[in-house]
């Protein structure tokens, strides 16, 4: 596919972090199929999940080997979390209250914190 030296940090230093947006938004798209698939009764959607789903852990795997787990677990999923229900909000008519705003809120001030303050996420 790609040589080694693509995905070396060293020689790219920012390649995983991109990776890891990447991963991301393969997720949400895997996620927002998944609802779309209607319990996989639309084998077309469902299997375009699965296939997104397989790119944002295969990036993942990737990201992993130089993002600590715990830094790019807690990125993945809390962006995923955010997205996926602020879309969802959107598209699917999703209620959201006054709490899960709030939620949502922490989870992005949690992301940045992480990125911002916390020395945890340097890669």
């Amino acid at each position: 596919m790609f040589h080694a030296r693509f995905w070396d940090p060293k020689e790219r230093p920012l390649m995983p972090w991109l990776l890891l947006i990447i991963a991301i938004l393969a997720e949400i798209m895997g996620t927002l199929l998944l609802k779309a698939s209607d319990g996989f009764s639309q084998w077309l959607f469902g299997g375009a999940a699965l296939l997104f789903y397989g790119v944002a852990f295969f990036l993942l795997a990737i990201v992993l080997q130089t993002i600590p787990v715990g830094i790019a677990y807690a990125i993945w999923s809390g962006v995923g979390v955010a997205a996926v229900t602020l879309i969802s909000w959107v598209l699917f008519d999703q209620k959201l209250d006054l709490a899960a705003v709030l939620g949502i809120a922490m989870i992005v001030g949690g992301v940045v914190v992480l990125q911002i303050v916390s020395g945890s996420s340097k890669a």
